[in-house]
């Protein structure tokens, strides 16, 4: 459940919208693609997490098999990019609270977010779970019963709904109204929203069985989330034409949902995004303090955070929470400037980190078979060709960002930041000399 409701958030219910519009129908084939490359990515960390779990997951792959730079680098970079996530969960889901509640002023709704994760993450690991594990059932929920409704409008079945065939595929441009260019931008939009998984191998970790737990997540999450996010990309492109200002203005779903006329859609959608949030929210806190516990406790950063009480790294999480409420308050002080920065920094960094869980797989796979063969529980599929592909399709990605004036500033941003920490890495694991 958390491997599946990790990835669900606010990107595919509302964000996927703007993906939309630039790619028109064509937005099935882009999410089709990044979910193959994702679909490729874990299969790599599986397999890497099922031969040596660890809550530091590919930070620890990553030192073990390329270098102390290489787990130091990716390590807080992920770290950063949750906690900056946090901050932007924190500020949605404050934006959601305020148009239900106008006089309550949206400083409140993120302070009692970030207390109430932050007291939830401090207390046991179980209670990450449990809360993670009734959000995703929400979205999940949510999702399965958005495509039954969706298919049974597009068949003609559902009452006062008539099929729409292939209307909206076809017309307002075709189905690649917008060129390759567009394909290009939904490319890009879907790889992102595809962020959050690698979550589950850190979750995993804790687990009674890790071994299996990963390997379990790993084989049956995969195919289903391609089939939520494919799916529901196509039950949207069917049901309402591309071009449709709502689709942007209201988010997708709504938009499906309002044309189908099923009531109060708006409210019903704006709960489940807040879910969405929230979840991202609490699994973000999560991800971050055991990265950050991990690699403090590899000598990868302060020694403060590695303290442990009650078999929780609390000081991890309560310094994970801190950065991502100061990330909050930059939102409100600088908001074009410093909080933008960090948004730019991280804008990429889920690319990076897959191109580093690649080159570890590429490693540790031909090490364990002279090894320990007997560790690869989860094996990556058409080892090695599959691992190069996906590779290939990083750097692709990567080289796409660069043909558009916005990518490209995350990506010189990003690239930027893993210059300036793999070189920490690197002075760190210089020798010192008198």
């Amino acid at each position: 459940m958390i491997a599946l409701g990790g990835v669900i958030g606010a990107g595919l219910f509302v964000g996927s919208g703007a993906g939309i519009a630039a790619a028109g129908p064509s937005i099935v084939l882009a999410f089709a693609l990044s979910g193959l490359l994702v679909m490729l990515v874990m299969r790599m960390l599986g397999e890497m997490s099922a031969a040596h779990p660890a809550s530091g997951s590919f930070s620890v792959h990553a030192e073990r098999e390329i270098g102390r730079w290489a787990g130091l680098t990716v390590g807080w970079l992920f770290w950063t990019l949750l906690c900056v996530g946090v901050a932007a969960e924190a500020i949605g889901a404050a934006g959601i609270m305020a148009h239900w509640l106008p006089g309550v002023a949206s400083w409140v709704w993120v302070a009692i977010f970030m207390s109430f994760f932050c007291a939830a993450n401090l207390s046991a690991v179980k209670n990450f779970g449990e809360f993670e594990f009734w959000f995703a059932a929400v979205k999940v929920a949510a999702i399965a019963a958005f495509l039954v409704i969706g298919v049974l409008a597009i068949t003609g079945v559902l009452p006062g709904t008539p099929s729409p065939g292939t209307a909206n595929l076809t017309g307002a441009g075709g189905f690649f109204p917008h060129g390759t260019t567009g394909l290009i931008t939904g490319l890009l939009a879907s790889v992102f929203a595809y962020g959050g998984l690698e979550t589950v191998t850190i979750a995993a970790a804790e687990s009674k069985d890790p071994r299996r737990s990963v390997a379990t997540a790993v084989r049956t999450a995969m195919w289903r989330i391609a089939v939520f996010y494919v799916g529901s990309m196509a039950v949207v492109v069917t049901l309402v034409p591309w071009n449709d200002p709502a689709v942007t203005g209201s988010g997708p779903y709504v938009a499906v949902l309002n044309r189908i006329g099923i009531p109060h859609s708006g409210d019903l959608m704006r709960v489940v995004v807040l879910i969405a949030l929230l979840s991202a929210m609490n699994a973000n806190i999560y991800g971050s303090s055991r990265m950050a516990y991990s690699l403090v406790s590899r000598g990868q950063g302060p020694k403060a955070l590695a303290k442990v009480s009650g078999g929780v790294p609390r000081t991890a999480v309560l310094a994970s929470s801190a950065f991502g409420f100061l990330a909050v308050l930059l939102s409100y002080w600088w908001p074009t400037t410093v909080f933008s920065w960090l948004l730019n920094m991280v804008g990429a960094a889920v690319l990076v980190v897959w191109a580093f869980i690649a080159v570890a797989q590429l490693r540790m796979r031909r090490r364990l078979e002279r090894e320990a063969p007997e560790q690869l529980t989860v094996r990556m599929w058409a080892f090695p060709y599959l691992t190069w592909l996906a590779l290939g399709g990083i750097v692709a990605v990567l080289a796409l960002m660069t043909l558009d004036s916005g990518n490209r500033v995350q990506l010189w941003f990003t690239l930027g930041l893993t210059a300036v920490l793999a070189l920490v890495g690197a002075v760190r694991k210089a020798p010192r000399t008198a």
